[in-house]
């Protein structure tokens, strides 16, 4: 019988044959991606190396992707460029993340909810000031199987458009109010910039929080207890030193009344990086969607006056994972902090030969299983390593790459003096515990290593966020890695002539071949919370050499991200 063709679909000969062309694209997709990315080192390809090839010190950016790769915390994509796997690792440290934010944002009666990942263009243009920064990174959907649709959708970049509409629904009355919603989910952003992983891809994920309040005080509230909480990620799981401040009117949230943000530092290069960001909206997007509530507080013989709810937003995404890695990670590799890594304890068996007996060995091994279930019983996630056929070496090398805080090391010389040797990632200090103590000993340690990993990060935060006072200081002090604190005007046309001052001649850049461009100008990161002395307001100049305004605060300027 021939092949049929109808209206329902194309023949069973033909789909097979439409499949292998695929498969056969797809792999040739494949195998041109990963020949495009991977590096050769010393005739060998870097992946095929087992451990770091790259030094941080030497080529930060090529060993920030191989360490995340080889780590194992991602895998390219390489069906569609700009995107990333987050494989188990990664999502262990977001979800407890999201763990701890949660149960914070709970107990501030913020309510979880999921609305719908499309909007239409009819919602975008209610909000064009908005959009306009997100236009040239929206993705569009325009067809449905072969059918072109009659109205394209676009993928969210964030959810303003999606939600507000269902907030003018529900919200009726004051007494509906403070209306407090946040949503975990994904966003597309089609970055035409090179993407990396966690910093800048074309898909994240991240939560974001959107309420509404009666008053312009109670949002204010909300937005720097959120920013406290956005603090507490980094400073308190990841061991990432922060600075606190709102954004300039030039940085803030586009539409927004005003931007708080966490800032951080990355040491190796000098520059700065947004962290999260907690956003008063104002009234202007209640506004635009017709979000009010009957005044309830109306003066002395005027009738009851419709007015506009006060607005906020607030987002922390996985470039926090990015952050941390960039911060504590060494030429092994990852260096994880207790708190959130996926496993905290390592035990690798020593002292194994080709002469030791089968009893031995059994016997070791069920000490060894005794040790995981006191450690586990005190709560510490804790594993062993039986793997055969590797070398105790090996073993550690490889823990080490992953960035296992602490690794515990045990033989027959051990079990003969009751003790646990040990060795800690982050400084690689040795030492021995007694195998009574270790149920209280180890989860000590652990917040030692915690605590050991934040100051060290915080100390160099702080040694290099340098206060300035003569323009002529400026460059020289972005060059020598550091972020800058300098009396501002904070106005926007005197933040691009600083930008345009401090943008350099052709110098080296990070890469694999000695490229050469011009060096980054710096933009102002925040105008900290915390403000140095010296600043005289109506005396102090802005420190612009162009501009002949007076100073207003002191703001935090350096090459970013």
């Amino acid at each position: 019988m021939a092949d049929q063709t109808s209206a329902e679909g194309p023949s069973k000969s033909a789909l097979k044959k439409a499949e292998k062309q695929a498969r056969l694209a797809a792999d040739k997709l494949a195998k041109a991606s990963k020949q495009a990315t991977v590096a050769v080192v010393g005739g060998k390809k870097s992946d095929d190396i087992i451990g770091m090839t790259v030094s941080k010190t030497e080529n930060f950016s090529a060993w920030y992707q191989e360490v995340v790769l080889k780590a194992e915390m991602i895998e390219y994509y390489n069906e569609i460029s700009g995107f990333f796997i987050l494989r188990p690792a990664s999502m262990f440290i977001w979800n407890q993340i999201r763990k701890w934010f949660q149960e914070r944002i709970e107990a501030m009666d913020v309510e979880e909810a999921s609305f719908p990942m499309f909007l239409s263009s009819k919602s975008l243009e209610k909000e064009k000031d908005h959009v306009e920064g997100f236009a040239p990174e929206l993705a569009w959907v325009t067809k449905a199987g072969d059918k072109d649709l009659e109205v394209p959708v676009a993928v969210r970049p964030t959810s303003e458009a999606v939600m507000y509409p269902y907030y003018s629904k529900w919200i009726r009355s004051h007494r509906d109010l403070p209306l407090r919603l946040n949503q975990w989910n994904s966003v597309v952003r089609w970055e035409a910039k090179q993407t990396t992983p966690f910093l800048r891809a074309r898909e994240f994920l991240w939560q974001e929080g959107h309420t509404a309040h009666l008053t312009e005080t109670l949002a204010g509230e909300e937005v720097l207890q959120i920013l406290e909480l956005y603090a507490g990620v980094y400073e308190q799981l990841l061991a990432v030193p922060v600075v606190r401040g709102r954004k300039t009117e030039k940085e803030k949230f586009a539409g927004g009344y005003y931007t708080t943000t966490v800032e951080g530092y990355i040491p190796s290069n000098g520059r700065g990086i947004q962290g999260a960001t907690s956003h008063c909206l104002g009234q202007n997007f209640s506004k635009m969607f017709d979000i009010t509530v009957e005044d309830p507080t109306p003066k002395e013989g005027e009738k009851a006056k419709h007015i506009h709810v006060w607005q906020n937003s607030w987002g922390l995404s996985t470039r926090v994972i990015g952050v941390m890695v960039m911060i504590h990670g060494d030429d092994k590799g990852l260096v994880l902090p207790p708190r959130i890594s996926k496993l905290q304890v390592i035990m690798v068996p020593v002292g194994v030969t080709k002469a030791t007996t089968p009893e031995d060995k059994t016997k070791l091994y069920d000490q060894l299983q005794e040790i995981k279930d006191t450690l586990k019983k005190a709560g510490v996630r804790t594993d062993y390593d039986m793997r055969e056929g590797y070398t105790p070496a090996w073993k550690f090398n490889d823990w080490e790459l992953k960035g296992v805080p602490l690794r515990l090391e045990y033989g027959p010389k051990d079990a003969a003096k009751s003790v646990v040797s040990y060795a800690r990632r982050d400084t690689g200090e040795k030492g021995t515990i007694p195998v009574s103590d270790l149920s209280t000993a180890i989860p000590t340690l652990l917040e030692t290593i915690q605590s050991d990993l934040y100051a060290k990060a915080d100390a160099a935060f702080r040694e290099h966020r340098i206060k300035i006072e003569k323009w002529e200081e400026v460059v020289p002090a972005l060059d020598a890695k550091n972020v800058v604190l300098i009396p501002h005007c904070l106005k926007e046309k005197c933040e691009d002539k600083i930008k345009d001052l401090t943008t350099g001649n052709q110098v080296e850049i990070e890469g694999p071949e000695n490229t050469k461009a011009p060096s980054m100008g710096m933009k102002s990161l925040c105008i900290p919370f915390e403000q140095p002395e010296g600043l005289v307001k109506g005396v102090t100049k802005c420190l612009n050499p162009e501009c002949e305004a007076l100073a207003e605060q002191w703001c935090m300027f350096g090459r970013s991200y």
